[in-house]
């Protein structure tokens, strides 16, 4: 079993990098795989809707979002983590999820995600909302700890010190193993629930 980790963060080894390092720790002990990507100051813009994607199967942009577009298809659960910019999640990672999203055909059913989000006081919630939302239109699971799955802190090395942010990350790190391996369970017995054609609708007149 296997999660994919993407880091929002261009601080390196940063304070979002402190939360998901105590998430690793738990899969370790739970026997589930974990492979991370960072973005770091990389420049991943954004879709420009050309939909290319549905006929290559790939973003017509080929960077971090092609790489890691496969490291998702194979993984049972997503975590997004992301530092809070004006309530919001980092521009380049809303850029990558957007595309990353948009452009794999692959089912993401039942696959577990779980967003993380790292500020010095207040955004937090709006940024985890905005988040969740990438999980929930794909039929994915979204995993949830004891507090909404937040760290505080500013200067690095200060997410440390949010001892209930760490406490947080922990309990959503063993929840969403507990939810991969129940999944999987679930797959062997009753296999994927049945999906119908996608109906679209438009409203406008």
């Amino acid at each position: 079993m296997k999660v994919l980790m993407v880091n929002g963060s261009p601080r390196r080894d940063g304070n979002t990098s402190l939360a998901l390092a105590e998430m690793e720790k738990v899969f370790q002990q739970e026997g589930i795989q974990v492979e991370k990507v960072s973005l770091g100051t990389q420049d991943i813009r954004g879709c420009i809707a050309c939909n290319s994607c549905g006929k290559t199967g790939k973003c017509a942009f080929d960077d971090l979002v092609n790489e890691t577009a496969p490291k998702l298809q194979q993984a049972d659960g997503l975590v997004v983590a992301s530092p809070v910019y004006y309530a919001s999640a980092n521009g380049t990672l809303v850029s990558f999820l957007d595309r990353l999203f948009y452009s794999t055909p692959f089912d993401k059913s039942m696959k577990v995600g779980a967003s993380v989000v790292v500020a010095r006081r207040g955004g937090l919630s709006a940024a985890f909302d905005e988040l969740n939302k990438y999980f929930t239109i794909s039929g994915m699971p979204v995993a949830s700890s004891q507090y909404w799955n937040s760290v505080h802190g500013r200067e690095r090395g200060e997410a440390q010190q949010d001892e209930e942010g760490l406490q947080t990350m922990r309990t959503l790190a063993r929840n969403m193993a507990f939810l991969i391996k129940s999944i999987a369970l679930g797959k062997e017995a009753y296999g994927l629930p049945q999906r119908e054609p996608a109906q679209f609708t438009n409203f406008i007149r």
